[in-house]
């Protein structure tokens, strides 16, 4: 039986300006889709373990053809309710040289927000887990995701199902009257695994430090029953030309990746969510430095491809990790 792994988050429309243009030049977007976390759950898929998403989507059309792409990419739909409302959305100008990505946001009072923790069969959706991974941003969005969310690591926790949490801090996520020291402590209670760097930790749990390892070791004076920290160190010279490399620390010890120069980047969004899915497919699988390779190595492939979402499998990601087939034509 394949490991399975749970997520739970929005899943947004992506409208991206094609061709470089500006938002305002552009007459014509191309269309597709992703979330955070949903990108982990697609991810992880295509690495061959069984996924299940969490989300609420609109009961119309739009609503069916998220559902088509997510079950396309082999994620399940035991954990995906329908309902009146509408369908979150982002727009994407991507940028080149030395002019930098944009996005705007159009999410508020989406089909997601307002999901509720009785409407997901939390028995269906638990069983047989390995797995359970959010971010920061679904208990950024209203109550009651933040809600869902701590619903969520309880199910999973009681199940003793490892949990995995990305912190990230989104400062114009934080709208609904809570600011992320009043939530994300409490999540942090339940988690496992923890990715975030300084930032994170520093406005998510009120650790202050300018070394990472330190703010570490801070969190887990407070928080000992977390097993591990994770971040990415990412360098950027221009949009399309970034250095990336992958942190990894548990049990005392700090495991560092190999640093990758990516010189013509096609598209970094989700970058930390195949990052994400590559860490937790480690931790079920690998010694941690090879957990740490398998995850900046599968980041790296996601910036290869367009979307949101990393599409590549894992043998792919163990040919990068090894050095093999590198800009070569396969036949």
């Amino acid at each position: 039986m394949a490991q399975k792994v749970v997520t739970i988050g929005e899943v947004l429309m992506r409208l991206t300006v094609p061709d470089y243009k500006r938002l305002f030049q552009t007459v014509n977007f191309d269309v597709t889709f992703g979330g955070s976390e949903a990108n982990v759950g697609v991810s992880l898929a295509h690495f061959g373990l069984d996924s299940t998403h969490i989300t609420a989507l609109p009961d119309h059309n739009l609503g069916e053809r998220v559902e088509r792409f997510l079950k396309l990419n082999g994620v399940s739909g035991e954990g995906i309710v329908r309902k009146e409302g509408r369908l979150g959305v982002y727009y994407l100008e991507t940028g080149a040289m030395q002019r930098p990505s944009r996005i705007v946001y159009d999410r508020f009072d989406s089909t997601f927000v307002h999901l509720k923790e009785d409407e997901i069969n939390w028995e269906i959706v638990f069983k047989d887990a390995s797995w359970f991974h959010y971010s920061g941003i679904t208990p950024a969005i209203s109550q009651n995701a933040a809600d869902i969310t701590l619903r969520a690591l309880k199910e999973a926790k009681k199940r003793g199902v490892t949990t995995s949490g990305d912190i990230n801090y989104r400062r114009n996520l934080w709208q609904y009257g809570k600011q992320p020291l009043d939530i994300m402590p409490g999540l942090v209670e339940l988690t496992d695994v923890v990715i975030g760097g300084r930032v994170d930790l520093e406005n998510c749990l009120g650790i202050q430090d300018e070394d990472w390892q330190t703010n570490c070791d801070k969190v887990l004076k407070k928080y000992p029953h977390i097993k591990a920290f994770s971040k990415t160190v990412r360098n950027a010279m221009t949009a399309s030309r970034n250095e990336l490399s992958g942190l990894l620390y548990t049990d005392g010890k700090l495991y560092t990746s190999k640093n990758y120069d990516m010189k013509n980047i096609v598209d970094r969004i989700g970058g930390g969510d195949a990052f994400m899915a590559g860490l937790i497919y480690g931790f079920l699988n690998l010694d941690p430095q090879e957990t740490v390779e398998f995850g900046v190595a599968a980041s790296v492939l996601k910036h290869s491809t367009i979307g949101d979402v990393n599409l590549s499998s894992k043998e792919e990601v163990e040919e990068l990790v090894k050095g093999d087939n590198v800009g070569r034509l396969l036949r």
